[in-house]
């Protein structure tokens, strides 16, 4: 029984509130409601998957929601300017995927901290969103084309689930299907025995970080598809969020361990508590502090990975 209630108690916990709202929560069951916590958790939960593989290796991506915010405006300034939107979808990917190899180099080449390397790579990210805007958000009658990424649907299917659904295999399969996924995993919970192993464990360190950035690039093309706008500071708000999905998954299915099943499922239950605390009229600041109770709880529940990437500076 107890093995059962530690890798699956806080799963149960969430059902549960989850259920309570369904009780509770007035219209939180309608269909209308329950699809659109559905597709706000696809963008914390893609961006938290990046986030979940940084911390596979064993190194913490701080940079997630700057470099989001930058490849965002970045996919609208050229969607602003007429530009196709295939281009602006690649540079905004592209941005996500070299910011998170500047992360990645600085750690393994320079040997920086990911929690140094990774603060200091948000700021750059930052500063270049402003430039780019001028703190003013790029906002306009996008094209379908592109809107239509995130607003569109295939098969009745929406198009951000399926979006949620492909990060979701691809990173599963990855970790848990690929030599190169199991490297990951040896380099983070032991980088000196995989060394030792013939592992490169610099290899999978940048590649983490990188997906990480790509990740973030995603989550930006999508969040911008969604809103048509794109502003320096859009994703500022899923930062937090992202790193407890990540976290709150950790003491679920693969307890003490980032695992993608308890990311996902985490991300679901965050944005299905802000939403129910919402339509019972619960005040603004009282999701923050659950988020903190959430993440601090996390954290002293499953704190050994989480304090060999933050630690070892």
């Amino acid at each position: 029984m107890k093995p059962l209630i530690e890798r699956y108690g806080t799963a149960f916990a969430g059902m549960a509130m989850v259920l309570a709202f369904v009780v509770f929560a007035p219209n939180f069951a309608t269909a209308g409601n329950l699809l659109n916590v559905v597709k706000d958790t696809s963008f914390l939960a893609i961006l938290a998957l990046g986030f979940g593989l940084a911390l596979t290796i064993a190194e913490l991506d701080l940079s997630i929601a700057e470099v989001a915010s930058l490849s965002a405006v970045t996919a609208g300034a050229l969607i602003q300017g007429k530009y196709d939107p295939s281009l602006a979808v690649l540079a905004g990917l592209g941005v996500g995927l070299g910011l998170g190899l500047l992360n990645g180099l600085t750690v393994t080449a320079l040997r920086v901290p990911s929690l140094i390397a990774t603060l200091g790579t948000a700021a750059i990210a930052r500063g270049l969103a402003f430039m780019e805007t001028q703190g003013v958000a790029f906002v306009g009658r996008w094209p379908t084309s592109f809107t239509g990424l995130s607003r569109g649907t295939t098969l009745g299917v929406s198009n951000l689930v399926l979006w949620l659904v492909a990060a979701t295999a691809l990173t599963y399969g990855l970790i848990k299907w690929t030599r190169t996924g199991a490297r990951m995993v040896a380099t983070g919970e032991a980088e000196e025995a995989a060394r030792l192993s013939g592992i490169a464990t610099g290899r999978m360190k940048l590649l983490g970080l990188a997906l990480s950035g790509l990740f973030a690039g995603v989550t930006a093309v999508l969040l911008a598809a969604n809103v048509s706008s794109a502003a320096p500071n859009m994703a500022g708000d899923y930062f937090l969020y992202a790193i407890a999905a990540v976290l709150l998954g950790m003491t679920m299915f693969e307890p003490g361990h980032p695992n993608v099943p308890g990311t996902v499922f985490a991300a679901f239950v965050l944005k299905a508590l802000g939403n129910g605390l919402v339509l019972m009229g619960a005040a603004y600041y009282v999701q923050d502090i659950m988020l903190g109770v959430i993440i601090i709880g996390s954290v002293a529940f499953s704190a050994s990975v989480v304090k060999q990437a933050a630690f070892k500076v």
